[in-house]
This record gives C-alpha cells, sequence and structure tokens, in this order.
C-alpha cells in the first residue's frame, strides 16, 4: 500500500468512526468507564455531617479550627487496545475480512476515550509481541494507531493470548481499560485472563465470520489453515467431518465466554455481517 492510498484509507475510517465516537458513543463510554478513584482537589471548613477522616489535621492546627480535604472523582484513563493480528484475521467471506471490522471497532474506541481526554495505547499480537505503543493522547497519536492496524504485517501468523496478556501486566502497572480484540479461535489462556481481570477493567470483543461456525457441504476441498500455511484436503461432503468442525468451532466459543465470564471481565461477540455499533452500544448500556 502506497502513502497516498494509506492516507486516502486512514481519512476514510476516521470520518466513519470519529462520526460513530462523536454522536453515538462519547457518551456512553463516559458513563460506562468511570475514574479509577478519587483526587485531592481542594480543602474547606468542616460542615455539620462532613466524613470526619476527611479532616486535613495541618491546616486544623494551622487556623484552630476543622478543614477538611475535597477530593473529585479521578476522570483521566488509559486504553489499552489488544488487536490480534495472527493469520485467521484475514479471512472472511462477507464483504470484508476479520481484520477490516477489529481495525474500525478498534478507532471508535479510541476516538471514543480521545473525547474522554484518555490516553490510549496499542499491542498488536500474533504468538509473540509484534508491536506496543506506548498510551499517549490525542488525535494524531489515534491516527498513528489506525495506520499501523490497516498496514502492519506481523512476522508470526500464530496466535498467544497467554503471552499478549502477559506482557500487558508487565508494561501497564496502573489499572487500564483494555479491549482484546480477536476471533478467540484459541485456548489455554483462561488462568493468565483472570489475574489481568483482576488488575484492569477488560473487554472480550470477538469478531467472527459466518463461514467460521460451519463447513458447507461442498465435497472434496482443498483448505489451507491460515496460522500454519498447513494444506488439507477435506471432504466437506462427509457429515461426521462437518458434525466434527462445528463441535470444535463451539468448544472455542464456550471457552473465551466461560473465561470472561470467571474472570470477571465484559464481553461481546459481533458478526461481520452484523452491526457492531449495536453490539457496542448495547454493551456499553448494560454496564453503565
Amino acid at each position: 500500500m502506497d502513502t497516498k492510498e494509506l492516507l486516502k484509507k486512514v481519512r476514510k475510517i476516521e470520518i466513519k468512526t470519529r462520526r460513530l465516537s462523536d454522536h453515538v458513543f462519547g457518551g456512553e463510554y463516559h458513563s460506562t468507564f468511570k475514574g479509577r478513584g478519587m483526587t485531592f482537589s481542594e480543602v474547606r471548613q468542616y460542615q455539620f455531617g462532613d466524613d470526619v477522616r476527611n479532616i486535613d489535621w495541618n491546616v486544623t492546627a494551622r487556623y484552630n479550627e476543622p478543614y477538611i480535604k475535597v477530593f473529585e472523582e479521578e476522570r483521566e484513563l488509559t486504553m489499552m487496545l489488544m488487536v490480534d493480528v495472527s493469520g485467521s484475521q484475514f479471512f472472511g467471506t462477507q464483504e470484508q475480512f476479520k481484520k477490516g471490522i477489529i481495525t474500525e471497532i478498534a478507532a471508535t474506541l479510541a476516538f471514543s476515550a480521545t473525547q474522554n481526554n484518555d490516553k490510549i495505547g496499542l499491542i498488536l499480537f500474533t504468538d509473540s509481541i509484534e508491536l506496543f505503543i506506548p498510551p499517549k493522547k490525542g488525535r494524531s497519536h489515534v491516527l498513528r494507531i489506525i495506520r499501523e492496524l490497516l498496514e502492519f504485517e506481523p512476522k508470526s501468523k500464530k496466535t498467544n493470548i497467554t503471552q499478549a496478556l502477559k506482557f500487558l501486566s508487565n508494561v501497564m502497572k496502573k489499572k487500564a481499560i483494555v479491549f482484546v480484540l480477536s476471533d478467540f479461535v484459541a485456548d489455554d489462556y483462561q488462568h493468565t485472563l483472570k489475574i489481568t481481570g483482576g488488575k484492569h477493567d477488560v473487554t472480550g470483543i470477538r469478531v467472527y465470520d459466518r463461514r467460521e461456525e460451519e463447513i458447507p457441504n461442498l465435497g472434496m476441498v482443498q483448505m489451507e489453515d491460515e496460522e500454519t500455511g498447513e494444506l488439507l484436503l477435506v471432504n466437506t461432503a462427509s457429515k461426521n467431518t462437518r458434525i466434527n468442525y462445528s463441535k470444535y468451532y463451539q468448544e472455542r466459543v464456550d471457552y473465551f465466554r466461560d473465561s470472561f465470564k470467571r474472570s470477571g471481565a465484559g464481553f461481546l461477540s459481533s458478526r461481520v455481517d452484523e452491526s457492531y455499533v449495536k453490539k457496542l452500544l448495547g454493551y456499553f448500556k448494560r454496564r453503565g
């Protein structure tokens, strides 16, 4: 992709997702993700009914009458976008790949956070950490994130969600709002997710294609595993083959839901041909 074409694509995504974040998600995001706590604002004279635990004893001693500390909600937050860029994200039988929808969702979330004056960071992962952009504020920073989501070429095609979550814990010492965007066709990440969910506000967003749910009867078909590159000759006319595949896929979906539930984390699923706008809004309203 040349620079001119890239900038055109970035601008197109900005216009679409900025509009969504301005008119739809801004207020929902603000009300859903409250500040981490209270920060000191000022002192004032004690009034009947005030919490005595907030008395500032130094100021009280100086003026010989009780003063209390006034706190306000700490609104500035940090959002981390963790995006799976493994080979399976390039699967798609509808109008676009899963990767395209994931990019739009990530951009919408980033602009919503920017409206709230929050910092946004990015982790692109496969079975290793492909790219880490530390959290920063501002439109130009969000545009850089969108550029990376559009043009980044990962070294690996495999997936390891556990490694990505461990990396997050190492680089983010303070609590953050974390969105993990993937198809979650993986397992063995439940334990690490539980640890991460205890420290951060985590949401898993599963993006999938309808053709991944079951294999149609097309006879003998050569299929390629997007993550290993392995070519397989599959007899899709076999009922057992189709049943076994559907069972395997449903196990991955159940594992995703169960893992996020057990971790106290939020989760939602969005098919590429569905409105992710409705899914996100519904999720924000349920949480808010």
